[in-house]
């Protein structure tokens, strides 16, 4: 599947860090690590991480991280040095201070450049399974971690585990009529003011496209014509790979709200969406972290 449009990637899809998977396999990688000085570690705590500053990570030494993390393998840095991933459960009280605080993934993704983003989305995706599933869904015993932590075994029925992705779908409803008309929606738990793309799971047994029809269908009441790729990234929240879309709407006039998960649809004016966009509007958009947000960028930019 081709994208189309803009050339920029969406915030959280960009390569920055070197996985280094083909070291996941080494026993005891990562106590090897730990135990190296050059070694850096990002700390998470629930969904924040430390800043240095307002757009950037504050990555630390191994021995300023407290006990009880868990820990995995992010990869290396240019230098070859070992980047780790040490996990605590939410609370309100932070593993350490950091120097410009901590903040979570939705609020500063979007501002981090392309090394510290790809690793904030990476541990964050591997950290909430690490954290979530350390019971064998089969049998239910207590797990062994392996790979680097990107993997579980189960020491009583054999099996082996791994994080799960669940695609989603979001799409962006462009007119087939007005090239300055593009139709959003209000999620009912959201406030009236708050205004996005229309987004769900692909079911089973479903193609990526047939998702985008009906997932449109049930929220808005639009059937679409054609259908454009965009681009795709995680979304941990809690493990989705969001699959980014444009649709073009055959009939502008049959949008309606679901009435349920949707409270309201509204056809924007490029206008209106630009002012959004540059904070001049009541109406509140997607944050830069999201995919929503680049799709509604790039069709105000013309691009799509």
């Amino acid at each position: 599947m081709t994208a189309t449009g803009s050339t920029a990637e969406p915030p959280l899809a960009r390569t920055g860090v070197d996985r280094a998977a083909e070291e996941r396999s080494i026993p005891g990688v990562v106590d090897t690590a730990r135990a190296d000085a050059a070694t850096r570690v990002l700390v998470l705590s629930g969904d924040a991480a430390p800043l240095a500053d307002a757009d950037r990570l504050d990555w630390v030494p191994v021995d300023e991280v407290p006990d009880g993390a868990e820990w995995a393998l992010l990869g290396r840095d240019a230098d070859g040095g070992a980047l780790l991933a040490a996990v605590f459960a939410g609370s309100d009280d932070t593993p350490f201070a950091a120097p410009a605080g901590w903040a979570g993934l939705r609020s500063v993704g979007g501002s981090l450049d392309a090394y510290d983003s790809s690793a904030f989305v990476e541990a964050l995706s591997l950290g909430r399974w690490l954290l979530d599933s350390r019971f064998c869904p089969a049998c239910g015993a207590l797990t062994e971690l392996g790979d680097a932590g990107w993997s579980r075994r189960c020491p009583v029925c054999g099996r082996q585990h791994f994080p799960r992705t669940d695609p989603a779908v979001i799409v962006a409803i462009t007119s087939a009529s007005d090239p300055d008309a593009l139709l959003l929606g209000s999620n009912a738990l959201w406030g009236a003011d708050r205004f996005s793309c229309f987004a769900g799971f692909v079911e089973a047994g479903e193609s990526l496209e047939t998702a985008v029809r009906r997932e449109v269908a049930e929220e808005s009441g639009i059937d679409v014509g054609t259908v454009s790729y965009r681009g795709s990234q995680a979304w941990p929240y809690p493990r989705s790979l969001m699959l980014g879309f444009f649709a073009e709407a055959r009939d502008d006039a049959a949008a309606r709200a679901d009435g349920e998960e949707i409270a309201a649809v509204r056809w924007f004016t490029r206008d209106e969406i630009g002012r959004s966009l540059a904070g001049e509007s009541d109406v509140v958009l997607p944050g830069r972290a999201s995919i929503a947000h680049r799709l509604i960028a790039d069709w105000h930019a013309g691009a799509r």
